[in-house]
């Protein structure tokens, strides 16, 4: 396809695009050098560059930078190891089999996410299955401090996002070639053998896909925060969402918590280019 009619064909998403998201971040980056609150709405004070400023100096926000990236260094893989394993293990059983297992594993998926964090918090709730269980085995009661509740974030982050890397691995080991794995089992090859020289080669443009989802997923992460901690401070289990949200609405620093969500955008491209770059190398080397 020539160039000039491939920009004909995506000029209506490009403009879409752009209208949807380039508007809205310049808007966001202007709202970010003002002074803001809910009382000066329709005429705030330019300030310049002091709200990102304030935001680089605001020990909380760092708190809460070093948490999302404790939840995503720790979530984000947990994902992928486990969708993985569990998609080579489904891949070995029946049909119906398999269906039955696959319903259960989405279900996390499917359900909405505050409705699904909420009967998760239930577990851990004084008259909560898991409450009962860590009692009887403890012989006291299971308590929510920083560590805990950072705890059940973290656990929580695997359980509801695992599905998504689940149905794509399996997915992506239907198009794998039985002939080779034939050809390697001929050989001798044993069973890690052929994961690590057929099968995770196969997949590793599902892995970046998922990784660079999965990371954008944990920087927004915002839903389960609010439930399990009820935005109390003492648990000092903010993210980057709930202290914009916070700073936002609580504080009422309009102008502060857009120039937070802009320096979190940044944090996130940095993060995400290198491996969208190496995806499209890769892509281009499969061509």
């Amino acid at each position: 396809m020539k160039r000039g009619t491939f920009f004909r064909f995506a000029a209506p998403s490009i403009v879409i695009m752009v209208l949807l998201m380039a508007i809205p971040l310049v808007m966001a980056i202007w709202l970010g050098m003002q002074f803001m609150t809910f009382q000066n709405i329709t005429s705030p004070q330019f300030v310049g560059l002091r709200n990102y400023i304030e935001v680089l100096n605001d020990p909380r926000f760092w708190q809460s930078f070093r948490f999302t990236l404790l939840f995503t260094v720790i979530v984000v893989p947990g994902r992928i190891v486990i969708g993985f394993v569990i998609a080579l293990l489904l891949d070995q059983v029946s049909k119906f089999t398999r269906g039955i297992y696959l319903s259960l594993f989405l279900l996390p998926f499917i359900i909405v996410p505050i409705v699904g964090t909420i009967m998760f918090k239930q577990l851990f709730e004084p008259s909560g299955l898991f409450n009962w269980l860590y009692q009887l085995i403890f012989e006291t009661r299971f308590r929510y401090n920083e560590l805990t509740v950072k705890t059940l974030i973290i656990i929580h982050g695997i359980w509801y996002a695992t599905p998504f890397a689940l149905v794509t691995y399996f997915a992506g080991l239907q198009t794998l070639s039985q002939d080779l794995l034939e050809a390697a089992s001929i050989d001798g090859a044993s069973t890690w053998q052929k994961i690590r020289s057929i099968v995770i080669p196969h997949v590793r443009s599902l892995t970046i896909f998922i990784l660079v989802i999965s990371i954008m997923d944990s920087y927004r992460i915002f839903d389960s925060v609010f439930v399990l901690t009820e935005l109390n401070p003492i648990y000092r289990a903010d993210t980057l969402m709930t202290y914009t949200f916070q700073t936002a609405i609580t504080v009422q620093r309009l102008g502060k918590a857009n120039a937070m969500a802009i320096l979190t955008v940044v944090g996130i491209m940095i993060v995400l280019i290198p491996n969208l770059i190496q995806s499209y190398k890769e892509q281009m080397e499969e061509r």
